[in-house]
Formats: structure tokens, sequence, C-alpha cells
């Protein structure tokens, strides 16, 4: 299988199934020096872990990471980092009756046409278990953003088509969540990640730009699937005079005292901090549209590989929606991305070279 590596210098590679012994991730292009445990890189699984409440699936797993390999007296090495967390509540045996037929919304089809057999526990590796993956991946990427002072956080803005942004919205949301696992049906949502303290000139103007890469990052969860920056969809029905965002400069701005490069400010952020394939130097604002969990234990008509004609109801543990816990794989990809396109542009000027090498004059 290709595709489970992603990133350029920042370079992750996931690994295992849903019901398989283990899943982890191989995080290359670290630098070393970074202080890192599995406490650091803990508290973000708990975030993405399941069973916590009954708007999640009842899957009993505590996800503990181990870190198997690409640290030394607890800072990285420079070498590939391991991570590993071992599944410890497979219940196999809920799939035995879809093992022949291919599930409605999942990627069943897909996988049996592509390689003509396919691991039906859970979906193996198009499960959303996939993600935890990621998540410790992204820790590590969120713990060396911090080191230079730009921050990644993302947070569920829309559930089940009810907007969260009042106390009385997040109330309604959580009983048409509820109500809908009492159906046995599911909803999707969206997740809104901002990132703050980043430079201008990130990323690259024409095939790499930085919205296309993110892009890519989050559409690769597997339930996302539309991804917005800024006012996304709505710049389709707005005029230029409206849609650009004026620049201008603070008088009192220290940024701007010592610093060989002007830092323009902005009046609005229609563009979501990101110009021409570039950081613009203001608020990075993208958000994610999560579609239903389409494990749902309603019929649903759907075929077996034979070609038989039949009627399902899925059985096992399943989130009536899965954009909570998706929150936390949103800001881990993001995270990535971020720092994967720093330490890339780290080359973009000779005078950056000279200083690395200490030969600046």
């Amino acid at each position: 299988m290709g595709g489970s590596s992603f990133g350029k210098i920042f370079r992750i590679s996931t690994f295992g199934e849903s019901h398989g012994k283990a899943l982890g991730v191989i995080v290359d292009g670290c630098p070393a020096g970074l202080p890192l445990s599995e406490e650091d890189i803990q508290p973000y699984l708990e975030r993405r872990r399941p069973g916590k409440n009954l708007k999640m699936t009842q899957r009993k797993e505590e996800d503990r990471v181990e870190i198997l390999s690409g640290t030394f007296c607890g800072r990285t090495t420079g070498t590939p980092i391991a991570l590993l967390v071992r599944n410890e509540d497979q219940r196999s045996k809920d799939y035995g009756a879809i093992a022949e037929s291919f599930r409605p919304g999942h990627a069943d089809y897909g996988f049996f046409s592509k390689y003509g057999f396919r691991d039906y526990r859970g979906g193996g590796r198009s499960s959303g278990r996939e993600t935890l993956s990621r998540v410790a991946a992204g820790a590590i990427a969120k713990k060396l953003l911090q080191e230079l002072h730009i921050t990644v956080e993302a947070e569920v803005s829309e559930l089940a088509g009810i907007s969260l942004a009042t106390s009385e919205g997040k109330e309604e949301a959580d009983r048409r969540i509820l109500s809908l696992r009492a159906e046995g049906d599911s909803a999707g949502g969206v997740v809104t990640c901002k990132v703050n303290g980043l430079c201008p000139g990130i990323g690259e103007p024409v095939f790499d730009k930085l919205d296309a890469r993110l892009a890519q990052a989050v559409m690769s969860i597997g339930a996302v699937k539309a991804v917005e920056i800024g006012d996304g969809i709505l710049v389709s029905r707005s005029l230029g005079s409206e849609n650009n965002d004026a620049f201008f400069v603070e008088e009192d701005d220290e940024l701007n005292k010592d610093s060989a490069c002007l830092r323009l400010r902005k009046e609005s952020n229609h563009s979501g901090g990101i110009l021409g394939g570039m950081s613009d130097g203001a608020e990075i604002v993208l958000k994610a549209s999560f579609k239903p969990t389409p494990s749902i234990s309603k019929a649903q008509k759907t075929v077996k590989e034979d070609g038989e004609p039949i009627t399902i109801e899925i059985k096992g543990r399943h989130d009536p929606t899965v954009v909570e816990r998706a929150c936390v794989v949103v800001e881990a990809m993001t995270a990535v991305v971020i720092l994967d396109c720093l330490l890339e542009n780290m080359s973009s000027k000779l005078e950056n070279v000279k200083k690395i090498y200490g030969k600046e004059e």
C-alpha cells in the first residue's frame, strides 16, 4: 500500500489497523534537542480517545503511547522517532455478519476493487482509529512549534447543523446527538482550526501553496469532505472590493522598529491568513467539514461480494458523530504541515543559510 507517508522534511509514516495488534507512526526529520516524553504526547491522545461520553463509541482503549526510538535522556536525537499504541479492546466478532458485504459510506468496495480482498474488521487501515497515529505525530509538531511561539488550536464550531457559538447551541447539539444515537443514526459537523504567531512568507507560490498542502493534509482525514480557508466558499459571492484585505502599518508596532522586513497588518482577514499560497502574517483560519459517521444501526441496502442484494444493520460500537474526537486530528495535521513548511523555508534566503552555518557578515 502506498500513500501512508506525508511531509517533506518533517515526515510521518503511519502503520497498523483498527483490529490489529497495534498502531503507530514513524516521525522523521524532527530536529535534535527537543525535550520529549510520553507525557508530552499522551494529553493529545486523551482528546481523541474513545469511550469518554455517550456521544462517542464505547470501545474502551487506554491509548497509551510508547516511544520506541529517537530520544535519549529525554531529548530527541535527530533520528527517526517510533511511536506505538497497542490495541486492547477489539471485538472483531461484531463484524462477522458484514464480512462479505459492502457497507454504504465506507471504503469496503474501494479496498476490494483495488486489492481483491479487505480487512472487514472495523475497516482496517481506513478505520478512524488510524488517526491516533497522526495525533501522536502532531503532538511532536505542536511541541516544536511552541518553541517558535506558534499556536495551533482547533474546536468544533458546528455539530448536526447547529452552531456551537453559544452555550444554548452546544446544549441543543448535545441533545440532538444523543437523540440520533438512540435512533441508530449519526450526524456530521465542522471543525475550525486557527494558527497564530506564524510569520509571513511561509509556503510556496505554485504547486506547494500553503493552503493546498493544508487542504491535502486535512482532506486525508477519512471523514472530511470539504476544506475552506478564510471565507471559503463565501468568496464566490463577494466583490473584489469586499474580499480584499486592506493593509496598514501600526506606528508603534514593536515588530517593525528593528526589523529588516516591513511587517504589515490587515484590517480584515477574508484570506484566512494566506495569500498567493504563502502566509500573510495574519491568523490562519481553516474549516473542515465532516460527514456523518457511516456506521449506523439503521437498515441499509447494499450488495454482497457476489452481487447478491441484501439489507444490513451494522452492529458494534460506533460514534454517533466523529467530529468531537476528530477535532484534535485536524489540529495535528495542521501542525505537521506548518512545521514542515517552516523547516523547508529555512533555505529560502542566502542570509538564512549563512546564519545556520555561522557565516553571516
